[in-house]
């Protein structure tokens, strides 16, 4: 199956995998440059060709399309072992990291030391969002239709509160329809894919995702464990447009509709996960664990967590290995090429409401939700501005726009000198 003359062994794609884990370090972007270095570039295990369709069909999905892309690689070159090896080990090294991140903040998170640390980091994630949005803005927005998209996808959440699953579906059907005007279709040969074995792939891994979380409910485990299940299963289905189309759509449920976190937590959730390897979608353990432990202690923050992971990596398996087998008719499809460049357009609205968010609760102390009739406005307080994290994101957009340094080094900066300067005035 794969590309190169010598495939590797089981053992050696292994320890690929797992230094891959290790170094994934900086986002989707980095992390699926660094895959490209390791798989096409330096050992040819996937042609160029064969590694572009994949990342193409894993952006199709809802979910991390980086880890998504590890999965296929390594289901391409050893099978199904060889997918879930590299699925896993692109998430252990950073989940085990965010579980003791996610422990040692439920316990000392108010520590003067930890939080001024947090305080400059906070700066230093909006400036990250920002940046995003301006990448996904850049390839998403290639015509005037896609800015329409875009920009009444922003109006839809960020004044009307149209819930994040709609806007994905609405954008979806109106580029499945717009895509046969805009693409040719291509004939692929299909005759070697089997239905049957397709079929038992899929309730296979339905079972394995969704029987855990009916057996929670059976058998009486805490609500706050059924609720996690029940919330991140669903944004496993659809989070179309990668993680930040994930936070987008997590941010402001947790701490809105469920209360599990405050806004100023779930900023800091997103600065600790940014500063792990493996996928950024891993803070979706992190808020797991806060609302579990707030519940119940440890314990029951531990178990939130792995619920939380269960649910958020089980369905990337699920699609993987369900659908690699049809890739190549998939990247040949008009239809789902429209829905996807639409759902993408979508995805930047949603994208630039998560940075207006991020911004006003992170540049202000006060800020008010107000209701009138439909619409919803975000009303910041003027006089309550703070004026410290104001300035450490001017510096960090310094940093990264017009020097070009790495997440983690404008991480770095701004939390010592966020730290130093807050325990200072």
């Amino acid at each position: 199956m794969a590309h190169s003359n010598s495939a590797p062994t089981l053992g050696e794609a292994t320890r690929v995998w797992w230094k891959i884990g290790i170094l994934s370090f900086g986002g989707p972007a980095a992390q699926i440059a660094l895959m490209h270095k390791e798989v096409v570039e330096d050992r040819q295990w996937l042609s160029e060709q064969q590694y572009l369709n994949a990342l193409s069909f894993c952006m199709l999905l809802p979910g991390p399309e980086a880890m998504q892309l590890a999965t296929y690689a390594g289901w391409r070159l050893h099978g199904t072992l060889g997918g879930l090896i590299a699925g896993l080990l692109f998430v252990i090294p950073g989940a085990f990291v965010i579980m003791a991140l996610a422990a040692i903040y439920g316990a000392f998170g108010n520590v003067p030391l930890v939080e001024a640390l947090l305080y400059g980091i906070k700066a230093a994630v909006l400036v990250i969002v920002v940046e995003a949005l301006f990448r996904v803005a850049k390839k998403a927005l290639s015509e005037n239709l896609h800015w329409v998209i875009a920009a009444a996808a922003f109006v839809g959440i960020f004044f009307l509160s149209v819930p994040y699953p709609l806007i994905v579906l609405i954008a979806g059907l109106f580029g499945w329809f717009y895509g046969t005007r805009r693409h040719e279709h291509t004939d692929v040969d299909m005759t070697h894919v089997s239905v049957g074995k397709t079929t038992g792939t899929v309730v296979s891994w339905l079972a394995i995702w969704l029987l855990p979380l009916l057996a929670l409910a059976q058998w009486g485990a805490p609500d706050i464990l059924v609720e996690v299940g029940k919330f991140f299963s669903t944004l496993a289905v659809v989070t179309f447009g990668g993680a930040y189309a994930v936070l987008a759509y997590m941010a402001q449920d947790v701490v809105v509709q469920f209360g599990w976190l405050t806004a100023g937590e779930m900023v800091d959730a997103l600065g600790l996960a940014e500063t792990t390897p493996g996928p950024l979608i891993l803070v979706t353990q992190f808020v797991g664990f806060l609302a579990g432990f707030k519940e119940g202690g440890f314990l029951l923050g531990a178990s939130a967590a792995i619920v939380a992971l269960w649910v958020t990596f089980a369905p990337c398996f699920l699609w993987i290995f369900a659908g690699a087998p049809y890739i190549e008719w998939i990247s040949a499809q008009p239809r789902l090429k429209g829905a996807l460049k639409a759902i993408t357009a979508a995805v930047v609205g949603v994208i630039l409401n998560l940075s207006i968010w991020f911004a006003l609760h992170v540049l202000f102390q006060n800020v008010n939700r107000t209701q009138l009739g439909p619409v919803t406005l975000w009303v910041p307080d003027f006089a309550s501005v703070e004026w410290l994290a104001l300035f450490l994101f001017g510096l960090s957009c310094f940093l990264v726009f017009r020097l070009h340094w790495g997440i983690i080094q404008v991480l770095m900066v701004a939390a010592i000198l966020g730290a130093a300067l807050r325990l200072l005035l």
